[in-house]
């Protein structure tokens, strides 16, 4: 069943610019009417689940791409697909989990501090690789 770019928009709930975008990437297709209007089949809503849903995950568009590119095009991710995906991005996910409870774990070590020993702060630089660039204020702007 071919859906209108407004009907995707609505159903999906995202902004037509959205969709476009995501044409453009190379995420979702679409072809042209005989009134040269943009038509999607059904199975995009799906795909657009699938992006919608790893953003929210935190995983970068670049990567989505990248999972999705290696499916058909003209048809949804099936139930296998989307556990493979997920499988892997649930991975990415674990390690960002680790890592920031690391981050909030170091930041007992800042209380007190207020960013007054960079040559000794575990964050800003471990093992004060910094050294290495000079003295002086390095970190300054960044």
């Amino acid at each position: 069943m071919e859906m209108s770019v407004g009907k995707v928009a609505e159903r999906a709930g995202v902004k037509v610019s959205t969709l476009h975008f995501y044409e453009k990437k190379g995420l979702i297709q679409s072809w042209r009417n005989t009134g040269n209007q943009r038509r999607y089949d059904r199975s995009v809503l799906r795909r657009i689940s699938v992006i919608k849903m790893a953003q929210k995950l935190g995983v970068s568009l670049q990567e989505v791409t990248i999972a999705l590119y290696h499916l058909p095009k003209e048809s949804a991710p099936t139930e296998e697909q989307w556990r493979a995906m997920a499988n892997t991005w649930k991975l990415q996910l674990n390690e960002r989990i680790n890592s920031l409870q690391a981050l909030r774990d170091e930041l007992d070590e800042c209380i007190g501090c207020g960013c007054l020993s960079i040559n000794k702060c575990k964050l800003r630089n471990p093992q004060d690789i910094l050294a290495q660039e000079g003295k002086g204020a390095v970190l300054w702007g960044s």
